[in-house]
């Protein structure tokens, strides 16, 4: 072998441009539904309810000029200091660390300590790319307005540029694409083309079955509970999944239940017709209800969850 030409054999980037993209802001601004845009597909659970989100998601775009790989993280916790939030917002900070550039989204004409807080954490020798997201709310219909609520956040911290966008309606999302790329160094793709996330089934699975929680409960519940995958697997072309719904409480396993079993039947179900639309095949799911006390504080339990 000729080993001055091996280098020949290698892939080159040719202007292909590949590179990582942060998504952080304080809870509930519309990052999950932001980044489901981005790639075209629901990877991230979506919620009205803040805190949805507990782990980064990583979701990968991938077209003929870009590759994008998005990490969605939690809402910046500062409402309430357990062990969970804290290492909820350690997961933030290590998002943002390694990252090509930063997208710190802010809901429009809504400007809030919680975002200052946020913004504070942004690192100084990163590209950060304001979006304000909402645009589709009647107070941001006024461009005037909203181009003075840019110039006001933009006044506290120096943003490489900003974009705004509906991650609701799908509004701008190319747009804002396009304007990410240029951050991206010159790199041949990380993924394959057709892989839309780095994360297992399993793990996608357990946050579907997350998001039906918060759907139908009621406000503070979701937050005193996870979800552990007990039994993943496949026999004859078909998902067998085994979910169990951790509680803090024994009184809170009849809120979850619900009369007659009902609550739990519905979660369960719609939990398992997405399942079956994003698996592409047949799926048998079995969702239970447990009593862990004090799991938000069980630092080496959050540790096994992958918290």
């Amino acid at each position: 072998m000729n080993i001055e030409n091996t280098n020949d054999m290698l892939p080159t980037a040719d202007g292909y441009r590949c590179g990582f993209v942060a998504i952080v802001g304080r809870p509930n601004v519309g990052k999950s539904t932001l980044m489901n845009h981005l790639i075209g597909q629901k990877i991230s659970i979506t919620s009205k309810k803040a805190q949805t989100t507990r782990h980064k998601v990583t979701g990968i775009y991938t077209d003929d000029t870009a590759q994008l790989v998005f990490v969605d993280t939690p809402g910046f916790q500062t409402d309430h200091r357990n062990a969970l939030n804290d290492r909820l917002n350690l997961n933030v900070t290590e998002a943002m660390s390694g990252v090509d550039v930063i997208v710190f989204v802010v809901e429009a004409m809504r400007f809030t300590e919680a975002d200052r807080t946020v913004m504070k954490q942004l690192p100084k020798h990163t590209p950060v790319l304001l979006v304000v997201n909402k645009i589709d709310k009647d107070k941001a219909k006024d461009k005037l307005a909203l181009q003075a609520f840019i110039d006001t956040v933009s006044a506290e911290f120096e943003f490489a540029g900003h974009e705004v966008v509906s991650a609701k309606h799908g509004l701008r999302i190319a747009h804002l694409l396009e304007t990410l790329k240029p951050y991206l160094p010159e790199s041949i793709p990380l993924y394959p083309e057709d892989m839309v996330t780095d994360k297992s089934s399993r793990f996608l699975a357990m946050e579907i079955v997350r998001e039906k929680l918060f759907r139908y409960l009621g406000e503070e519940l979701p937050y005193a509970m996870n979800v552990e995958v007990e039994q993943f697997q496949e026999e004859n072309g078909m998902y067998h999944i085994y979910i169990a719904v951790l509680v803090d409480k024994e009184n809170q396993k009849p809120i979850v239940i619900g009369k007659g079993g009902e609550k739990l039947k519905k979660i369960s179900t719609e939990a398992r017709l997405d399942m079956e639309k994003l698996f592409d095949t047949k799926v048998f799911l079995k969702v239970w209800v447990k009593v862990k006390s004090g799991w938000a504080d069980d630092v080496r339990f959050l540790k096994e969850l992958g918290l």
